[in-house]
């Protein structure tokens, strides 16, 4: 089991507090960080205010050597397909190739609509995320010397030269994750390396692994292809009032987080996250709101991270 880490930027943070995770979290040997890609805090000020997620991941990038960078997730609604392509590219060459890329069909229409950004129907929303999967990983893998064109429902590419090339050759591994029901599972089985389920129930994930893995089959692509995860809120500590403090910190309760998110002792965090595993998830994004909070980290790699498989 593979534990990320994952930061909700849009709820106060500067670049700098940023940087400052991303390094302790390579220090500390987890797998990845991870940030959402949103410009509008939720029940929060939000301040100083949001950062742009692939400007912080660049900067990042070249401030750091091992640990992988992505999104969870980058919305379609956002960026153009192409510009978004090239950006991605730009970013897993400036970390030598250590981006893994989410995306997905965007759904908090008051960021929208405060940043002027135009917020379609659901339907719509999705058709749009379906070209710019089919348009990304089109340019990404069009032979240099050739080019690409695609007619999608709200994308045309006409004679792209589909430069640049990430750094990746096959290009940056494509996330893709949520609840629903049937186009989701249907885009994760075409396009996704891995599919994650965000702050689900052990029932939730079971349901939606097994939806995807049907997709997968439906569209005769091998289930096992596909690595599987969850992203859960964190709040360890190493005694009740070290919990208690930690989740009054992120203005959440200890027992909802218990049952919802992943919190507790080491002991306790390692008990749940190896019933995710027993539904086949390999990799934990841990949800981390406090981010002044390094201790936290710390405590994880140390007293959690050796006992998992």
């Amino acid at each position: 089991m593979e534990l990320r880490i994952f930061t909700e930027p849009q709820q106060g943070a500067t670049y700098e507090q940023l940087l400052r995770v991303a390094q302790a979290a390579e220090q500390l040997g987890y797998g990845a960080f991870f940030r959402s890609d949103h410009y509008l805090a939720m029940n929060s000020d939000g301040l100083p205010g949001p950062t742009d997620a692939w400007i912080t991941l660049a900067g990042i990038a070249r401030e750091t050597s091992t640990i992988r960078l992505g999104t969870l997730v980058t919305s379609a609604t956002f960026r153009h397909p192409g510009p978004l392509a090239i950006a991605v590219a730009q970013v897993d060459a400036m970390s030598g190739g250590r981006v893994d890329f989410g995306l997905g069909a965007g759904w908090y229409e008051e960021e929208h609509l405060a940043y002027g950004i135009p917020f379609p129907p659901l339907k719509e929303r999705f058709d749009r995320l379906e070209d710019a999967l089919a348009v990304i990983t089109g340019m990404w893998k069009t032979p240099i010397g050739d080019t690409f064109s695609y007619e999608g429902a709200h994308h045309r590419i006409v004679d792209s030269p589909a430069l640049p090339k990430p750094h990746q050759h096959a290009g940056p591994p494509i996330l893709i994750g949520g609840n629903g029901r049937k186009r989701t599972p249907e885009l994760a089985a075409r396009y996704a390396d891995e599919f994650n389920v965000p702050f689900g129930s052990l029932d939730a994930t079971a349901t939606q692994f097994e939806r995807v893995r049907s997709a997968c089959r439906a569209a005769d692509r091998d289930p096992g292809e596909l690595v599987y995860s969850n992203a859960l809120v964190l709040c360890c500590g190493r005694n009740d009032a070290e919990i208690e403090r930690r989740a009054a910190a992120i203005g959440r309760e200890v027992d909802e987080l218990r049952t919802n998110g992943l919190a507790g002792s080491p002991a306790e965090l390692v008990d749940k996250i190896g019933r995710y595993a027993e539904l086949g998830s390999t990799r934990i994004y841990l949800q981390t709101l406090d981010l002044g909070d390094l201790d936290q980290l710390e405590l994880v790699a140390s007293e959690v991270m050796p006992q998992l498989g």
